[in-house]
């Protein structure tokens, strides 16, 4: 039940003061197992779904704390997801409801009655074809945050004349913020951000050769942009900047 039930419930006269307040202290962690405890409200508080980071985990795991949340919120996404937590997943809770994005390494489960409300418009880029697992992880978890998404992919500096169309959409669909992926030298955010008055989000990712291997290049060159407007998340880190986008929307369409 989510707080905004409880409270109605209690305004309606349905439950008393204490009922409610012991619902809600339910609403705030459940313990999984002997290895989680997990963060119930987070949705509910900050508008950002609780995701479980999948790596370092066991299949076995995963798959128990995506049981246990379905059952108490209908929504939780896994990042960095291998073939066997999505088979582990399937066969505990079934398929409905789950979306199985693999070059995004990401799952979700949405089996929520109501849908969010439509919370604004974003543009997520990538420089090129090798970052568009980084920006699809970016991509879902905004639409999970209710977000329309405009995707334009391999529009890096290389060729730039292929970033004109995609920010011709982007302006046109009256995107608030934007997700440019970038590995390599990472230019590409600071020339986005020297275009579009609207919030640019830079991602590192770890694609590249030699010295700026590992991301560090994109990452150091994204820092010491001469852009305004540009701010940047850590390497590879798609779902930061997916939720961070995503928020910005939703409070550009409040106004």
């Amino acid at each position: 039940m989510s707080v905004h039930e409880v409270l109605e419930k209690l305004k309606r006269g349905d439950i008393g003061v204490e009922e409610a307040e012991r619902l809600l202290k339910l609403d705030y962690v459940e313990k999984i197992g002997n290895h989680t405890v997990f963060d119930l409200s987070r949705e509910s508080r900050s508008g950002i779904p609780e995701v479980v980071y999948a790596e370092g985990k066991t299949p076995g795991k995963v798959g128990e704390i995506v049981e246990a949340v379905v059952a108490k919120k209908g929504i939780i996404a896994v990042s960095r997801a291998s073939e066997a937590d999505h088979a582990e997943i399937v066969k505990r809770i079934g398929t409905d409801g789950v979306l199985h994005k693999p070059e995004a390494r990401m799952i979700v489960v949405d089996r929520r009655k109501a849908k969010p409300h439509r919370t604004g418009k974003i543009g997520v880029l990538t420089a090129g074809t090798s970052d568009i697992p980084v920006a699809e992880e970016a991509a879902i978890v905004a639409e999970v945050m209710g977000c329309k998404v405009i995707r334009g992919y391999d529009v890096g500096v290389a060729g730039i004349h292929r970033l004109l169309e995609p920010l011709k959409l982007m302006i046109e669909e009256g995107v608030t913020c934007v997700v440019v992926v970038a590995g390599m030298e990472g230019a590409l955010p600071s020339v986005v951000a020297g275009i579009l008055p609207v919030p640019v989000i830079g991602v590192p990712t770890s694609i590249g050769y030699g010295l700026g291997s590992g991301g560090v290049g994109a990452l150091t060159s994204m820092l010491q942009s001469c852009s305004p407007g540009l701010v940047v998340v850590n390497i590879d880190n798609g779902f930061n900047a997916g939720a961070t986008a995503a928020l910005i929307a939703g409070q550009s369409r409040k106004k």
